[in-house]
């Protein structure tokens, strides 16, 4: 019986970050580090062209080891160790994002005459896997802390929001780049002239059903920046809607119950190690699920971790083949974003392996 692995096709990575330029091609990508940090998904973005955002000093070493330039990077994690913040701007980053007078003033003695964007609170649109709350201030506190950052001789350079990750709706962008708008004509009036809007990510990838064409999401961003008072620099920050659909996660089953009258099926891969997401959406979240046999013949699973923790459980109420029994194989599609990357080692059970698909390659 094998162990876990997650296999990362590099050619869908690429293919998606193209379309994704494609659709945007006034609007700068920035993959966000934090989605898949592997260093050949990384590699393989950087030579294609992208962008990186970061949320910590770790993940700059990466790039850089990587020969990916410092200044093009984007620190966007609003609230960061001092620290770090050092450590970034001694390597050359230079734009920072920030929400509060306390960040401003470690951004102030760590990152003398930095660029820095604040981050803006935006009304939730119901996104798939919530992420809003924790991050964002009102228009107000928007305009007032970046005329401090000019005060405080940092450069107010922007404006950032996230309307949440694995947003179903393309609308959800048009409420903050209207608040964008208003922050624009706000500082005008201050001759504070802003230069840059970064859209965030929430961009979708498919799991068990289509999202909305990239081309729909394209429009109102476009239509949204046009009505902005004057042009400015716009780029996204992209996760699992370059990634998510490049990996698929290879379990084995390693035992099946019938309790009260629902067919258990147990895998060797599970919430803690490696589909963590499953229980941060409520098991909402549904990957394509297919099993080695393959039959017509099907009845409805509930398809759960390794670990004696009750709640490690992927999902409820899936078709899987009727037969399929302890060392047979199931696959879990579209997991290639937030898996390797919050898995842990819980009850010693480990994180897959990572195999790469090299482009060209068959599965």
């Amino acid at each position: 019986m094998s162990a876990p692995r997650l296999v990362l096709d590099l050619a869908r990575v690429g293919a998606a970050y193209r379309a994704m330029r494609a659709a945007l091609p006034d609007v700068a990508v920035h993959y966000a580090m934090k989605c898949n940090p592997h260093p050949r998904v990384v590699g393989h973005l950087a030579g294609l062209g992208c962008g990186f955002e970061i949320a910590s000093a770790a993940e700059l070493d990466q790039l850089l080891a990587l020969g990916v330039p410092a200044a093009g990077v984007l620190f966007s994690n609003p609230v960061k160790p001092e620290s770090h913040i050092a450590r970034a701007f001694a390597a050359g980053v230079r734009r920072f994002a920030f929400d509060s007078a306390d960040e401003l003033a470690k951004l102030g003695r760590a990152a003398p005459g930095a660029s820095v964007y604040v981050r803006l609170a935006v009304p939730d649109r119901h996104s798939e896997v919530p992420s809003e709350g924790k991050f964002g201030v009102d228009l107000d506190t928007a305009a007032q802390l970046l005329l401090d950052a000019r005060d405080r001789g940092l450069d107010p350079h922007g404006v950032t929001f996230h309307v949440g990750s694995q947003m179903p709706h393309p609308r959800a962008w048009e409420p903050p780049l209207e608040l964008v708008g208003e922050l624009m004509d706000k500082l005008a009036a201050e001759d504070v002239r802003l230069r840059l809007v970064d859209l965030g990510g929430g961009f979708p990838a498919r799991y068990d059903r289509d999202p909305p064409p990239l081309e729909d999401y394209a429009a109102v961003i476009h239509a949204g920046l046009r009505a902005l008072p004057y042009p400015v620099d716009a780029v996204v920050e992209p996760g699992r809607a370059l990634v998510a659909e490049a990996g698929t996660l290879i379990a084995t089953v390693i035992g099946v119950a019938d309790r009260n009258g629902r067919r258990w099926v147990h895998l060797d891969v599970g919430a803690f190690n490696g589909l963590m997401e499953s229980l941060e959406t409520g098991n909402r979240l549904r990957f394509p699920v297919r099993d080695e046999l393959g039959r017509a013949d099907r009845r409805l699973c509930q398809l759960t971790g390794p670990t004696c923790d009750s709640q490690d459980t992927i999902l409820f109420d899936v078709e899987l083949s009727h037969g399929l029994a302890t060392g047979h194989r199931v696959y879990l599609h579209s997991a290639g974003a937030y898996t390797t990357v919050y898995a842990s080692g819980f009850n010693g059970f480990e994180p897959p392996a990572v195999v790469i698909q090299e482009i060209g390659d068959q599965q």
